[in-house]
């Protein structure tokens, strides 16, 4: 006879530091414009002369979209704070919505805003080393039609913008980020967001699921001298006869098959993927305004330089992480010469936010 008692596993609970926590939260939307003003600058090119009416410089582009964005209104609605901003001093022209949409459409803002992921990362360098990586879809108001000839009818489904992401285990900042308005396999996309975020951080962990499981990330990852913790399908084995042995998945294969409570504390970390899709979702919405492609994909790219700037005001009162934004051609600081470090106090005393 079997007994009715039974053990239960307790529950673990993270603390929060809510003073900390509340701090932030109060002073973010102030902070958050200063520092994305800043930001936007690092990537401002020089202004060529030509004939006619000169266009608005990149810095203001990216500012009026990605606060927009922020803001969560219309590009009309949204004009009281863009002219709220002016007159502020922050920044020097308030863009017309229409521009404001027109810059959002702008196939040329893309790759911008995807500097500005991994810039607005930079600062917690020093920071995060464990990183996760995983997929999402922000719905769209656009829909798929086609003709099913076979029953004659007119079917149609609703389009998504597909969106790899690898981020930090500890603060939740992104790292590296694609989107794409097509169904992307999750697999092909770890060695190039591997590969950009290596560029900034030191990384010695990588957690991903099944969908990331082949030789191929596990040899990217290696190769930036981090540890990969990926599960294996259960079809997996350990000997290799179709394709060739490699000593990398052997070893790991091992590994995960009888050091399964070891290789689950490391790809439980995994978890913190999931928690910052969902703190971009819960804040920022898990859906997407604009009606063509490429404003659906710079909006999400812009949803996610406003979650990295809010994690770095997170982190300035939790961790006491003091930074600037760096441009990428900026040349490296001479021999003697300590690079300027900014007080979060002092800027907003200096910069009036």
């Amino acid at each position: 006879m079997m007994s009715s008692e039974h053990t239960t596993q307790p529950r673990l609970s993270y603390s929060q530091d809510w003073p900390s926590y509340n701090r932030a939260q109060q002073s973010e939307k102030d902070s958050f414009l200063g520092l994305l003003r800043d930001l936007c600058a690092t990537l401002d090119a020089p202004r060529s002369a030509s004939r006619g009416r000169p266009s608005a410089p990149l810095s203001a582009k990216l500012f009026a979209v990605t606060y927009k964005v922020y803001s969560g209104f219309s590009a009309r609605r949204f004009t009281s704070d863009i002219k709220a901003a002016q007159q502020r001093g922050i920044i020097d022209h308030a863009p017309h919505f229409n521009s404001t949409n027109r810059y959002l459409a702008s196939a040329d803002l893309t790759e911008h805003l995807t500097a500005l992921i991994e810039l607005s990362a930079s600062p917690l360098a020093s920071v995060e080393t464990d990183f996760a990586i995983d997929s999402t879809g922000f719905a769209t108001t656009t829909y798929q039609r086609w003709l099913d000839h076979k029953w004659g009818k007119q079917r149609s489904k609703q389009a998504w913008v597909k969106t790899h992401l690898m981020s930090g285990v500890r603060t939740n900042i992104v790292s590296a980020a694609l989107a794409t308005t097509h169904e992307s396999a999750d697999t092909k996309q770890l060695p190039g967001l591997l590969e950009r975020t290596a560029e900034t951080f030191t990384v010695d962990e990588v957690s991903g699921d099944k969908a990331y499981s082949s030789k191929i990330n596990l040899r990217a990852i290696e190769a930036v001298g981090a540890t990969p913790y990926i599960p294996f399908m259960s079809y997996s084995k350990g000997k290799q006869r179709k394709y060739g042995y490699d000593d990398l998945w052997q070893r790991m294969w091992h590994f995960y098959a009888f050091n399964r409570e070891e290789f689950n504390a490391h790809y439980h970390k995994r978890s913190n993927v999931e928690s910052t899709m969902a703190m971009i979702k819960t804040k920022f919405g898990g859906s997407v305004r604009s009606k063509s492609g490429t404003a659906q994909i710079n909006e999400v790219l812009a949803k996610l330089v406003c979650h990295n700037i809010c994690v770095l005001i997170q982190s300035f009162y939790d961790l006491g992480i003091e930074s600037e934004f760096v441009s990428p051609n900026t040349p490296e600081p001479k021999m003697g010469v300590e690079p300027k470090i900014v007080d979060l106090n002092q800027y907003r005393a200096q910069t009036g936010i």
